[in-house]
């Protein structure tokens, strides 16, 4: 969520931001109006209070003095006019606050200086280009062309098992698909991040702490039904039963530390964690119908960190290199690309999109995005760090190492013969 006291301290710079990020002019309208009324409402009720309090201490000293009563009882008169409009004065405060609040909800992260200005993909930015594509001798074959010629995915069972961008994954590509997994996740940890395997299924909370809800709602996995209720403990507020199948570990593995004071040696916190993801992909109707680029179910290697403000962009840079690392490995070419303004995801502040080779569609797809939040998701769900005895919103980043699914794509039309067979990377081999 973005600092409100940003907002009201300079609205035009927010606004300019916001616009950068496709806000409309219409909303931040009503931002504005609503934020001018709450900041002019405050310094009222501030005001109101500094006199009451002064008035308050000049009304015991009267007493002392053995004021008349006349002036008593005028100041007394005055205290509690005073007292009334204070109390008007908080629930206005109160109630714009709220509407303030709804709304600063609903809006996306504020671009930070190193993210270019831009409405969509054509803004972004080639960094780098990492490992040259192999030159094939013939035309390379796609992914579901492969996976049908080796057995290795079967789309029509996914559609008969529950509906379409649903697949089965069987023998060769079953196995292949643990074994990415298994050297994701040693990688990672090689590189310093522990491991940590979280539920699937999440509270509402933890979806407003991470900026999933509400904005993204109608693209998530909503959980009907009945479940057991649980008495909370220690006077704890029961957690409600709206709950969700996560889209991303991110999720899970950032909120492990909602409404949590870190002591500043403690950090940086450093999890990775594998999950099946689910999306709706609402909105995506058309795009990637066929094959396994874009899955209402699909297997993700998920790096979260969290860091003191001085050190968040040292660990993007990290977790870059950890992800990339992971296809040098594999020896898949993949290149380096940053999104512009109007290409960010809700939460990120800047990211990095890792896009891996895919010498079928003889183009690069997005494998991985690592992004730093800044404190944006730290304010929703109220991860601070202790130091110096005082305590301070940490920061927050995630990237994928790596979608699974597509890395597996990868490796089939990477490591392709003429004749549709397809090599192992060596360095999976001890995995399978």
């Amino acid at each position: 969520m973005i600092d409100i006291k940003i907002l009201l301290g300079d609205f035009e710079f927010v606004s300019k931001k916001l616009q950068s990020r496709k806000i409309e002019p219409a909303f931040l309208a009503e931002l504005k109006q609503i934020a001018t009324a709450y900041k002019s409402t405050k310094q009222n009720l501030e005001q109101l209070q500094a006199s009451q309090n002064k008035n308050s201490k000049l009304f015991g000293t009267y007493k002392r003095a053995g004021q008349n009563d006349d002036t008593i009882a005028n100041l007394k008169k005055e205290l509690e006019a005073t007292k009334a409009l204070i109390a008007s004065s908080e629930e206005e405060v109160s109630h714009l606050e709220a509407k303030l609040n709804e709304i600063l909800l609903r809006l996306p992260n504020l671009p930070d200086d190193a993210t270019p200005l831009g409405d969509d993909e054509t803004a972004n930015i080639e960094l780098k280009k990492i490992l040259t594509p192999k030159a094939f001798a013939f035309k390379p074959k796609e992914h579901w062309e492969l996976a049908q010629m080796n057995g290795w995915i079967d789309f029509e069972a996914g559609v008969k098992l529950a509906k379409s961008r649903f697949s089965v994954l069987r023998g060769m590509g079953a196995k292949l698909n643990r074994a990415l997994i298994d050297f994701m996740l040693d990688y990672n940890q090689k590189a310093g991040f522990e491991m940590v395997v979280t539920p699937v299924i999440v509270n509402k909370e933890m979806l407003l702490g991470t900026g999933q809800l509400p904005k993204f709602e109608e693209d998530m996995f909503k959980i009907s039904g009945d479940f057991e209720e649980i008495e909370p403990k220690n006077g704890e507020k029961p957690k409600g039963h709206e709950l969700y199948l996560i889209s991303t570990s991110e999720i899970t593995l950032t909120n492990l530390y909602n409404d949590t004071i870190i002591p500043a040696s403690s950090l940086p916190i450093m999890l990775t964690a594998q999950t099946p993801c689910f999306r709706k992909e609402a909105g995506s109707a058309g795009k990637d119908t066929r094959g396994m680029i874009r899955q209402h179910q699909f297997d993700k290697v998920e790096l979260v960190a969290i860091t003191h403000p001085s050190e968040s962009q040292k660990m993007q840079e990290k977790m870059i290199a950890t992800a990339s690392g992971i296809l040098c490995e594999l020896g898949l070419p993949h290149r380096l690309v940053q999104l512009c303004s109007g290409d960010l995801g809700f939460s990120a502040s800047n990211t990095i999109d890792i896009e891996v080779w895919l010498p079928g569609q003889n183009c690069y797809r997005e494998i991985s995005s690592v992004s730093n939040t800044r404190d944006f998701q730290a304010r929703r769900a109220k991860i601070r760090f202790k130091e110096d005895k005082k305590n301070a919103l940490v920061h927050t980043l995630n990237g994928s190492a790596l979608a699974v699914g597509r890395t597996l794509i990868a490796i089939m039309e990477n490591y392709q013969t003429q004749d549709g067979e397809i090599h192992i990377p060596a360095v999976l081999q001890k995995y399978l």
